[in-house]
């Protein structure tokens, strides 16, 4: 029988969550956390990993549960703010910290380069949580929506399983360097999106120039 893993340090905590339920605390907390509900869905994503390399889950069916929560969830989410408006996830929202403001500041990364930003929301704190939503409210059609937040799924449950399972006690250390530079990816997301905003823009006017012009 293998010894028990000991999960280093901000793991802890969901030693016995993990104990207790196994693979259904991993299905649970990432699929209520990508609907807004604030849950530790990527800290148990990595703790079961973690599991999973000391023996004590499937990685494989980490993977795969995680995948799939992930994605349930953000279409969930899609589903609230595509159904219910943004008046029903200002009304609801602040109940799961999703205040107007918040909520203005991710509709403002969807504007003309959504797909790039689903993708890449899942790795950032905060536009992970309201992605769904945002698409949803935002009138991103729902097979745009689901091809590329499918992609980030599969992106940041294989980056955080691989990870979790082979960093086993250095996770921690590894988890805190990711989190610090995840602020330069938002940045780098928003320099982006600009870059392209304004290089069409100027496409467009060169193409209007001869037209206006006669």
């Amino acid at each position: 029988m293998s010894a028990p893993a000991q999960l280093p340090g901000f793991l802890a905590t969901l030693a016995p969550v993990l104990d207790h339920w196994g693979y259904l605390a991993v299905a649970f907390l990432l699929f209520v956390e990508d609907f807004g509900v604030p849950a530790p869905g990527e800290t148990v994503l990595i703790a079961a990993s973690v599991y999973a390399g000391a023996g004590r889950l499937n990685i494989v069916a980490v993977g795969v549960i995680a995948f799939a929560a992930a994605v349930l969830g953000d279409n969930a989410g899609y589903a609230i703010g595509h159904f219910g408006g943004r008046a029903l996830v200002l009304r609801y929202g602040r109940y799961v910290r999703l205040t107007e403001e918040r909520l203005a500041k991710a509709e403002g990364f969807f504007i003309r380069r959504g797909g790039a930003i689903v993708t890449v929301a899942r790795f950032i704190e905060g536009l992970r949580q309201a992605n769904g939503i945002v698409a949803g409210t935002t009138g991103m059609p729902w097979r745009k929506f689901l091809l590329f937040n499918a992609l980030g799924a599969a992106l940041w449950v294989g980056t955080w399983t691989s990870v979790g399972y082979f960093a086993g006690d250095h996770i921690e250390t590894i988890y805190r360097q990711v989190s610090r530079y995840s602020l330069y990816l938002l940045v780098a997301a928003v320099v982006l999106v600009i870059a392209w905003a304004a290089n069409r823009y100027r496409r467009n006017r060169a193409r209007r120039r001869p037209t206006d012009s006669r």
